[in-house]
């Protein structure tokens, strides 16, 4: 019987198999496509743009203005307020007590994703900002002014971070919708904040918004922070613990 399947694999034309190989995977190619390359070129484009031109797009001066013609001493004290509550030092004790609980309960895929996101997505920020010296707006006198580079937002990259690896870590809880829901409104909170405090052009919100996310669901396809399924065993599916190397992983680890 082993030696027929052999023979049926042998005979399995090329193309076939790559439309097996598709169909079976067509869930994570989708989520690349969506998830890692459509952000990364929308932060090519405009980080493109803003290397050729500092000044960045038509639309950046607008939309402050518009933005800042709402301004009233209410909203600048809940501008600066979430302007607190989006920045890294607000996320590090919330990232730091998560990778706590995971390093308890031994979830090393999980922690080493926590770990590799953030660390990834700091060091992304900083070395954007060297390399592209994009000055911050100066349109009016803001009531928390920065002193840094503009482009991409600190602030913009830090929320959807956050927000990813929580989604990413909380995927299989069925409260994972109400999470997305009001993860997104923190986003999106964290951008206005930055915009009205005038400290960022929205092209500098747009483009930590896309280049955190690719790196988040980037890194989450790699590592995989979640309980993994083998080949089946004994006619049963069986989970192997986040303790556990997949498969391809052991070999990739054996050939090293």
């Amino acid at each position: 019987m082993d030696k027929l399947t052999e023979v049926n694999n042998q005979r399995q034309s090329p193309i076939s198999f790559i439309e097996k190989l598709l169909i079976a995977h067509w869930r994570s190619l989708l989520l690349l496509l969506i998830g890692v390359y459509l952000p990364l070129q929308v932060f090519e484009i405009l980080a493109v743009k803003i290397w050729q031109n500092e000044a960045g797009f038509p639309w950046d001066l607008p939309i402050l203005w518009t933005v800042h013609s709402t301004a009233n001493p209410q909203l600048d004290i809940l501008a600066v307020t979430l302007a607190k509550f989006g920045s890294f030092w607000t996320a590090l004790p919330i990232l730091s007590a998560i990778a706590l609980i995971l390093l308890f309960q031994k979830r090393w895929r999980s922690l080493a994703y926590l770990l590799t996101t953030s660390v990834g997505s700091s060091i992304i920020n900083r070395t954007a900002k060297a390399l592209m010296h994009r000055v911050r707006p100066d349109l009016w006198q803001s009531n928390a002014p920065e002193f840094d580079f503009a482009f991409p937002s600190g602030h913009a990259m830090t929320s959807v971070t956050l927000v990813a690896i929580l989604l990413i870590l909380a995927w299989a809880n069925p409260w994972r919708w109400l999470l997305f829901v009001f993860g997104s409104l923190y986003v999106i909170a964290i951008g206005w904040c930055r915009l009205y405090l005038g400290v960022h052009f929205p092209s500098d919100i747009l483009a930590g918004w896309m280049v955190a996310l690719a790196w988040a669901i980037g890194v989450s396809l790699i590592i995989k922070p979640h309980l993994a399924k083998v080949t089946p065993v004994d006619d049963s599916d069986r989970a192997v613990n986040e303790t556990s190397l997949l498969p391809e992983e052991k070999q990739l680890v054996t050939e090293d």
